[in-house]
Order: C-alpha cells, then structure tokens, then sequence
C-alpha cells in the first residue's frame, strides 16, 4: 500500500526545492529556470497539494484573452507566437504561491537573490575592468566605447542585468529597515548591497537609476522620514565623486550625445507608438508586430535614416502594450500592477507596529512596483524574460509572507 500522506509530502518538497531553484536559476540562466519551473508545476500536480495563485487572476485573464485576440487580427500571426509561449512564465505565480509558504522558505529564496546578485556583480565587475582595457586598445574613448557594450552579468543584456540588480537591491534595502533579523548578519547584507549598488551604476542604465532613485525614497520615508531630505544630497555627493563616464552618462539625460544615446531615438519611438494606438486603439497592430510594422507608423515629420537605436519595442510600457495589443490590454495589465500594489499598501495598514519579515516584504513589494512602474516609461521590462519572471516571483512571494496565517507563525 503506498501512504498518501508520504507521496504528497514528498512530491510536495520536491516541488520546494524545484521552485526555489527556479527562483535562484534566473539570476544565472533563462533556459535552467523555466526547465525547473515546468519540472516544479509537474511536482505540485503529482503531490495533490493546493494550489494557490495570488488574487490577480481576472486581469490576467482578460490581458492574457485581449492578446490572443490581438494575435488573431493581426497581419501575421505566426510572427506573434513568441507572446503566446512568453505566458508560460506566469506560471512562476502558481509555483510561488503553491509551494513557498512557510515565512522561513519565503526568506530563503530572497537571501539567495542577495547571494545570487552579489555573484552577478561581481562578475560584472570583472567585465568592466576588461571594457576599460578593450576602449584603451581600441584608442577610443571609453564612454564612446562603452556605452554600446556594457557589462550583463550572468545576463545577456545590460538591460535585463540592470533590472534584477535593482529588484534585488530594493528588497535588499528594505530587508535592511523593516527586518527584525537584519541586524544579526548586517555586515552581509551591506556588503551586498554595495556590490549591487556599484554593479547597477556602472550598467549605465538611466532608467533604472531614477526607478531605484524613487523606490528608495518611498522606502527612507516609511523607515526614517526624516532622512528622506538627505537621499538627494546622498545621491548629488556621490555624482561628484564618481568617473567621468558616470557623470557623463548622468548629464545625458539632459544632454546626450549624438548618435551614443538613446534620447532621440525613444522619442521616435514614442511618437510612433502614438500613431499606431490612434489607428489600432482596441486590439494593437498585434504581439511582436511593433517593430515589424514601425516605418508604416512613423509621423510624418520624420524620415530615414533614424536615429540610432534599437527600434524592435517602444521603449515603454504603457505606449507598447496599447501600440501592440490595444489599450484595453494594457489597462487590463494596469490592472494586475495596481491591484498588487493596493494590496500590499491594505495589507501594511493592517500590520501591528514594529520591524518584521511581513512589513519588509510588503514594503519591498510596493518599492519593486514602483520602480518596475517608472522604469516602465524608459523600457518594456515586462517584456524581458528575466525580469518578468523575477517580478512576479517576488509579487508571489510578498503575497505568501504577508498572509494572516504567515505573519502569525513568524
């Protein structure tokens, strides 16, 4: 006779160990991730355990509908494929929720992500050091050289490199205020988080420096709201000290380069997104098709040769998904970020004064959204694989922590 009981706590481990794998995995490679992921979906079903999937589930439907129909109207769908299959990685929500449930396994996988950034950083670092070799042998000068090459990490692109830098150090952040625990291994968590810092300045990623800028404002003034004063003057202090390709990348945001950064060319991207809404404001020009369709879109003010850049999305989230899929899509994704965020701020209000592992997580939660929402106007970082997923995985996660039942048993 086989025990039930034994089979399901079994498989149901399993699972644990498959998803907390999966969740370390994107930090290093895309491909180990999923496999565990869709391994972890099979060990949850074989175990019979309940599953559980945070409450965003009719703005995912309806995201996950209005895009299929926007595939089907498009000019080719075969081409929009990819999209279809990208909705596997939403999976992550069920296998979070359905297997991280104990407080202490929630804060495993987050201390991992600390470990598993710092590794990231410290390997970006070595790349940086072998750019500043490959611009001296180029006899170029290194922001010319640079910022086309940047250091990814583990990671493929700066891009994705520079979001999970950032995703982990917010919590990080937050683990360091709001954590009852942090002070026993704040040497750690500070030599972490330094890594993380450095690595994510030296990605060059304008984007995500104003995102983080804003999240760790919203995170000093529920810590120390007095401090918040001194975030700016921080921020400023360390501007001036820093290289000039830092300040140079800085001041680009303002004043860029010609044909070495990307200002002029989002902007093309903007305006044209703008004219695909006006012409497909329901249902989009399709998943995949933005880039495909862009020289038909262009307003006509502007003419080849475009400016330098990569023209395959929009360069923001809220012009993409309206562009690609229509605006009810991206209100339904809308949606999904704000109910998660009105969620985490009800569930705060709820908490009982003092430091715990639920208000960090919920205010690590509210600080990811943030700065996933700003960094959103520069980037479609819902878009990347990587970041996707650890996005949701730390929604999931925020959700488990901040459970009745989790917070009573911490």
């Amino acid at each position: 006779m086989i025990d039930k009981a034994a089979w399901s706590q079994r498989w149901e481990r399993i699972a644990l160990y498959l998803t907390f794998g999966s969740a370390v995995a994107v930090f290093f490679s895309i491909a180990v991730c999923h496999t565990l992921l869709a391994l972890s979906v099979v060990a949850l079903l074989v175990s019979g355990a309940r599953l559980r999937f945070p409450p965003v589930k009719a703005p995912l439907a309806i995201f996950f509908a209005l895009t299929v129909v926007s595939l089907l109207l498009s000019t080719d769908p075969a081409a929009g494929r990819p999209q279809i299959r990208k909705f596997f990685v939403f999976l992550v929500l069920l296998t979070v929720s359905s297997a991280i449930v104990r407080l202490s396994a929630v804060r495993g996988v987050v201390v991992a992500w600390f470990g598993a950034a710092a590794l990231s950083a410290v390997w970006s670092l070595v790349q940086f050091a072998g750019k500043v070799g490959q611009a001296r042998q180029a006899g170029m000068r290194f922001y010319d050289y640079y910022v086309s090459t940047r250091i990814t990490g583990f990671m493929s692109h700066w891009m994705t490199f520079s979001g999970e830098m950032m995703v982990a150090l917010l919590l990080l952040a937050a683990l360091l205020f709001f954590s009852p625990k942090a002070r026993r291994y704040w040497w750690a968590w500070t030599s972490c988080g330094a890594l993380i810092a450095v690595a994510l300045v030296l990605a060059f990623t304008r984007s995500m420096w104003i995102a983080t800028a804003v999240s760790i404002l919203y995170l000093t003034w529920f810590w120390k709201r007095w401090l918040v004063l001194a975030v700016p003057v921080v921020l400023a202090c360390g501007l001036l000290v820093s290289p000039a390709s830092v300040q140079t990348r800085a001041l680009s945001m303002l004043h860029p380069n010609k044909n070495i950064d990307s200002n002029q060319h989002r902007i093309v991207c903007w305006r044209t997104g703008w004219e695909m809404i006006k012409a497909h404001p329901w249902f989009g020009v399709g998943p995949e098709h933005v880039g495909m369709e862009l020289e038909r879109y262009l307003p006509a003010d502007i003419h080849p040769p475009l400016p330098k850049g990569w023209y395959g999305h929009l360069h923001n989230i809220y012009l993409h998904y309206a562009a690609e899929r229509g605006v009810p899509a991206m209100l339904a994704l809308m949606w999904m970020l704000g109910k998660m965020l009105l969620d985490f701020l009800r569930r705060l209000s709820k908490l009982p004064p003092g430091a715990s592992d639920a208000r960090f997580m919920l205010h690590g939660g509210v600080a990811v959204i943030l700065a996933t929402l700003v960094s959103g106007l520069f980037e479609v970082n819902l878009g990347d694989s990587e970041y996707l997923y650890l996005f949701l995985a730390s929604m999931a996660l925020v959700y488990n922590a901040s459970e009745p039942e989790t917070t009573a048993a911490q």
